[in-house]
């Protein structure tokens, strides 16, 4: 009987001049090869490694390495009593994976502002490409970069059987490959033995209508079952919490409101507005929706300028993954809410620079004291006054006795480049869109004087 794999080879994804993941976690190596035989593993290079010998089951071998400082470079070799293979010019630093939609899959020679690229880099996805060049120049250690990405694809078509089920999602449901868990099972399930160190995502479109209402459980349940199946599939070497980044969407439709893109950001952040949080531990979030871009030749909805996507991304890297100090990586948000007779004071937790908006707060009444929806009648709320922490709204036009929610950036394209009337002190981190009603439960923002 012959053997399903008589020539011992690396997985296919694992090639000369990649970057493997370094100290303190363990990389994992893995391949095919003769059934019965054994295979040992050496690392050759500033330290030389041998990894004791493991036995091929079913066609597979897998081995994990002691830890490897970050640098390089080094040969791999992979050696059986019958044949043997090697990579070649192997660095060790961090790997990050990105995945998502086309946004992500966006090629870096789509790029504004940045002369033709060549070779693998140009076909190679931009926010990817990006984050990892601007790490790389902070950390000054190989950065990996893994692409797993592909358009027009909703969140439950990479989320685990498991993951839909705990938000009451059918697997087959539809009966589309693409609503299900195809990606899953093509194009993250195969990287699940590789040791990473963390993720970016940049998705959410497809479901500005497909399952909008349950994007705030399928985003954060496909994140836990990305770090479950990392973990598990590395024997414990990829963090079970490992740092998780994403992009808030940017925008598609200029002065729309209803077409879901303000729901599903509000949803990206579990309705909690910010990130990390307590549903969303060790995550980051770069908030895009002042990035619009009217004349790109890729539509609306593929806005070119992914080079302050990448760079926002990096700071929540730096301070959520690295721990690194005194990096503000997030824009401002509302801690209180002060209703005084015809206004609304908004302070928040960090100093802002303001400039003035008619419409981009909106506010809703209600007599009989309850909860606003989205949909509900919602009303200009013009900015009167700021100082570095605060600003005053003017609510004349309902009573603050009636004021029940407020809202923030919930439209679609809620301002041009760059130019919302909320940044932090050094206007460069936009304020993330909100909603908060004064009867929910959970506001405890709502104060009266």
């Amino acid at each position: 009987m012959e053997l399903p794999y008589a020539t011992l080879r690396f997985a296919s994804y694992y090639g000369d001049h990649m970057v493997l993941q370094k100290s303190p976690q363990r990389a994992v190596l893995w391949g095919y090869g003769p059934d019965g035989e054994k295979v040992t593993v050496y690392l050759s290079g500033p330290i030389l490694q041998k990894v004791s010998s493991v036995p091929v089951k079913e066609g597979i071998w897998q081995v994990t390495l002691d830890p490897v400082e970050a640098g390089g470079p080094y040969n791999v070799y992979a050696i059986s009593q019958s044949s043997a293979c090697n990579l070649t010019d192997v660095l060790f630093g961090d790997i990050w994976l990105c995945g998502g939609q086309s946004n992500m899959y966006f090629n870096t020679s789509a790029l504004c502002g940045i002369a033709a690229l060549a070779g693998v880099v140009a076909d190679f996805s931009a926010v990817c490409w990006l984050f990892g060049r601007y790490m790389y120049d902070k950390l000054q250690y190989p950065i990996g970069l893994v692409e797993s990405c592909w358009g027009g694809t909703p969140v439950e078509a990479w989320s685990s059987p498991r993951a839909l089920k705990q938000c009451g999602l059918n697997q087959s449901e539809d009966n589309s490959m693409m609503k299900s868990t195809v990606l899953w099972n093509a194009m993250i399930h195969p990287f699940l033995n590789m040791t990473i160190y963390g993720a970016i995502w940049y998705q959410g479109e497809a479901n500005a209508e497909y399952h909008q209402d349950k994007y705030n459980c399928s985003f954060p349940a496909m994140i836990n079952a990305w770090r479950m199946g990392f973990h598990q599939g590395s024997g414990g070497q990829t963090a079970l919490d490992f740092p998780f980044g994403f992009v808030q969407l940017s925008t598609y439709k200029n002065g729309s409101a209803d077409d879901g893109f303000p729901e599903i950001r509000w949803h990206q952040t579990a309705d909690m507005g910010f990130v990390p949080n307590s549903r969303m531990k060790n995550t980051f979030m770069a908030v895009a929706l002042d990035l619009p871009d009217k004349t790109s030749p890729y539509g609306t909805i593929h806005p070119r300028d992914k080079q302050d996507v990448a760079h926002r991304l990096t700071l929540g890297a730096r301070a959520v993954a690295y721990g690194e100090k005194n990096v503000s990586f997030q824009g401002p948000f509302p801690k209180e809410i002060m209703l005084k007779e015809n206004s609304i004071i908004i302070t928040y937790d960090k100093a802002v620079s303001v400039a003035s908006s008619k419409n981009i707060f909106e506010i809703c009444c209600s007599e009989k004291k309850v909860s606003c929806e989205t949909k509900s009648i919602w009303l200009p709320a013009a900015i009167m006054d700021w100082n570095h922490t605060s600003i005053r709204l003017f609510a004349g036009s309902c009573p603050s006795s009636e004021v029940a929610a407020l809202r923030y950036a919930w439209r679609d394209w809620p301002c041009e480049f760059k130019a919302c009337p909320v940044y932090d002190i050094d206007g460069n981190l936009p304020a993330p869109p909100f909603i908060t009603n004064k009867y929910s439960a959970d506001q405890n923002v709502w104060k009266r004087i």
